[in-house]
């Protein structure tokens, strides 16, 4: 449910939070809702906020926080904003309200490596390929660190450090797992999104292993989790290698980049090395029950794709398997 402490919260965003060159009555504005996140706040009081950004501000939290009192939960809200067509409200907003669902839905979670792989539901990831590696750090942790010219992949991926350090951030792990949970910097630990890595033993042979701690795995389970706990499907996700299959129905992409490499997979030809090279995880989904598919689809698999930009950012968006499943109608 929407909490006092949640509706508190997101009055400490960058555009609600109180500045030196906030004005009396924003202050005045600003305190009352701390103090009774609930009120209802007249029009008079909204309208003597004299920076006008910031009166917009107010007036988009006050309305969303409406909606989320009426829906009375998260869950609810969410869902009727993504069927309602176009999200009309920032993307902030909705960050933070994927980011207490997935709180809520991992909360006494013991695995450390699906909190972190959760994250990337909400938050945007930097991603370099070292050493046949794909690594995810939180941008907002990286960019605090790194100079700002430093932030393309390549130059990511040279100043990689060993198994256990990228670019001043520690890469999570079996040994380092305690330190992520003490939570002293939740958002300061690497990802290894690798889930197979290929060994060359000479000879021409390539010897491949599927890493214990895969990111990937890590991923698909809170996925499995994100699907049954918004829609009540249930599902299993498994990464793949690759795409074999002639009878390839339908895909989602998690994000934008990687909707646009499977569709061009799809129809082909395929695209471009540079492009397909950003490419950075494929899955299988399955239903576990073949009706809550589309009756022309049921039972054939679902493909998913992960994939950075060009700038080696990646922006997985939540909602995309919520909207894009082929859902059988009465779903």
């Amino acid at each position: 449910m929407p909490s006092d402490a949640f509706l508190r919260s997101l009055l400490d965003l960058p555009e609600l939070a109180l500045v030196d060159e906030s004005c009396a009555d924003e202050r005045r504005l600003h305190r009352s809702l701390v103090e009774r996140p609930r009120q209802e706040v007249p029009v008079a009081a909204l309208a003597a906020v004299a920076d006008a950004d910031a009166r917009d501000n107010y007036a988009t939290y006050l309305a969303v926080r409406d909606a989320l009192c009426a829906a009375g939960t998260l869950e609810a809200y969410y869902l009727a904003l993504l069927r309602g067509g176009p999200i009309q409200i920032p993307p902030v907003l909705v960050e933070r309200i994927v980011a207490a669902i997935v709180g809520h839905l991992l909360a006494g979670d013991g695995d450390p490596f699906e909190r972190r792989a959760g994250q990337l539901l909400y938050r945007q990831q930097r991603i370099a390929l070292h050493d046949g590696r794909v690594l995810s750090a939180d941008r907002e942790a990286l960019d605090r660190r790194v100079p700002a010219p430093a932030l393309d992949v390549l130059r990511l991926a040279a100043g990689a450090g060993d198994d256990h350090d990228f670019a001043g951030l520690p890469v999570l792990g079996t040994d380092n797992a305690h330190r992520f949970e003490a939570g002293a910097d939740r958002f300061g630990f690497v990802l290894d999104l690798t889930h197979e890595v290929a060994h060359d033993i000479g000879h021409g042979l390539v010897f491949t292993m599927t890493s214990a701690r895969s990111g990937q795995a890590a991923l698909a389970r809170v996925l499995e989790r994100w699907l049954a706990h918004l829609l009540g499907v249930r599902v299993t996700i498994r990464p793949l290698p690759r795409i074999d299959d002639d009878a390839w129905a339908w895909h989602v992409g998690l994000d934008a980049e990687a909707t646009a490499l499977l569709n061009d997979l799809y129809r082909g030809p395929p695209p471009e090395p540079e492009r397909l090279r950003r490419l950075i995880g494929l899955f299988r989904l399955d239903f576990a029950d073949p009706s809550d598919m589309r009756a022309d689809l049921a039972g054939k698999p679902v493909y998913l794709g992960l994939a950075m930009n060009e700038h080696g950012t990646l922006r997985l968006k939540a909602q995309n398997l919520l909207v894009n499943l082929p859902l059988a109608a009465a779903n």
